[in-house]
């Protein structure tokens, strides 16, 4: 005879859970709130709960119920058989015999620990498998359809939770990051401008004796060869001295009523001649009228032209360049996007693309997309990037829109 659900149990154990939806619970809270409450549902033995790992499509155990330290020990399981059956099945499925089912990869070690039948309950969110809920019993038992209904829902109404915690995790993740990356930033900059300014005036020193004896050097020769190496390298130092002065320099922006259509502009006249000599397309789709921003001019000039060089210079041979400015879905912003049809930045690089000094290019300080990134932040905004090896790039940047305007924008 089938046995019959408790619903107050039930009615308690998807209160306990949807609970977390109301609340900072994390992954691993939530978890283990699911296998305990669902073992006892169904006075079962033990649960445990293993979730997709999508980098070795392997099943991770996450949380476990009544087993033993040495069962759990086994490590993750190889989930293509067992992901495969929930896809084509998606729903419950049943494993009475243990040691010969292929969903089972420990079928000895479960015997040993009492257990006799397995029940698998796909944890699905929006139709993508994110893991399993197994529950292991001492016995073999049949269960009544609603049992397994609610059993279904149960895991659906964790996988919910699941994916809203493991939203979370992944924002408190980069928020963190960002914090990091801001206080490297800050060190930096206090250490740059010690040494830049140390470093300046011996500079200037070798410039101007290496630049007078090279006027009085032989034409031709080793020696005016060396010179030439001297003056090329220092005045390489000396351009990234002065980028670090200006990572460095703490003042506030300048900021004066501008229409970034305006700067944009003339950050593409400046850069003329390197479209036409590299055969480079430029594509320039500017929204107009966009409201004004408070900004400094010349300082976003300078991320503008940073920006569009990076694309340019990402094109080995004939490609496009684009530039579009929008005004953001929530009107709160003016957005900027520079891509290209370049190399592309390689995965492993993109977390270290706005880090001091980090550069891919042989002549490359580094420092571009850090005083970007620092200007970009003094102005209240936020950049972004995205890309695909040998697909292209594209860095987005997001100014504020003054709030009175943001208004006026919203009542239009």
């Amino acid at each position: 005879m089938d046995q019959r659900i408790d619903f107050e149990t039930l009615y308690n154990i998807l209160g306990d859970i949807s609970a977390s939806l109301h609340s900072d619970a994390h992954v691993k809270d939530v978890l283990e709130t699911m296998v305990m409450k669902s073992a006892q549902m169904l006075n079962a033995k033990c649960a445990l709960i293993r979730i997709l790992n999508p980098k070795t499509n392997q099943l991770d155990l996450r949380a476990a119920y009544g087993l033993s330290d040495h069962y759990l020990s086994k490590g993750p399981v190889f989930s293509e058989k067992i992901i495969t059956d929930l896809c084509q099945q998606n729903r419950i499925i049943i494993i009475r015999d243990i040691f010969n089912d292929p969903r089972v990869q420990y079928p000895k070690e479960a015997w040993a620990e009492g257990i006799r039948m397995m029940l698998d309950a796909p944890i699905t969110f929006k139709n993508n498998v994110l893991g399993i809920l197994r529950i292991h019993f001492t016995e073999p038992r049949d269960f009544s359809e609603e049992e397994l209904h609610y059993l279904i829902l149960i895991a659906e109404r964790g996988a919910a939770v699941i994916q809203r915690a493991q939203i979370i995790e992944m924002q408190e993740s980069r928020y963190d990051q960002l914090a990091l990356q801001t206080e490297k930033l800050s060190a930096l900059g206090r250490m740059a401008a010690g040494i830049a300014h140390e470093i300046n005036n011996p500079l200037a020193g070798i410039l101007l004796y290496s630049s007078n004896l090279l006027k009085k050097a032989p034409k031709e020769g080793p020696f005016r060869e060396g010179l030439e190496i001297i003056v090329q390298e220092t005045l390489r130092c000396k351009t990234i001295i002065q980028e670090l002065l200006e990572f460095s320099r703490p003042s506030e922006p300048k900021a004066v009523m501008t229409n970034v259509n305006h700067v944009i502009e003339k950050a593409l006249h400046l850069l003329e001649n390197e479209f036409r000599l590299r055969y480079i397309r430029l594509e320039k789709h500017l929204f107009d009228p966009l409201p004004d921003l408070l900004i400094d001019e010349n300082q976003m000039k300078q991320i503008f032209v940073n920006l569009l060089l990076n694309a340019i210079q990402a094109i080995e041979e004939q490609g496009t360049v684009t530039i579009r400015s929008y005004v953001s879905p929530d009107r709160k912003n003016v957005a900027i996007d520079v891509s290209d049809t370049g190399c592309g930045i390689p995965p492993d690089h993109m977390p270290k693309i706005f880090e001091p000094f980090f550069s891919t290019k042989a002549k490359g300080t580094g420092l571009g997309l850090t005083v970007t990134y620092g200007i970009v932040q003094k102005h209240g905004g936020h950049i972004y990037t995205s890309s695909q090896p040998k697909q292209g790039t594209q860095f987005t940047v997001e100014l504020p829109i003054p709030s009175g305007l943001h208004q006026r924008e919203m009542r239009r």
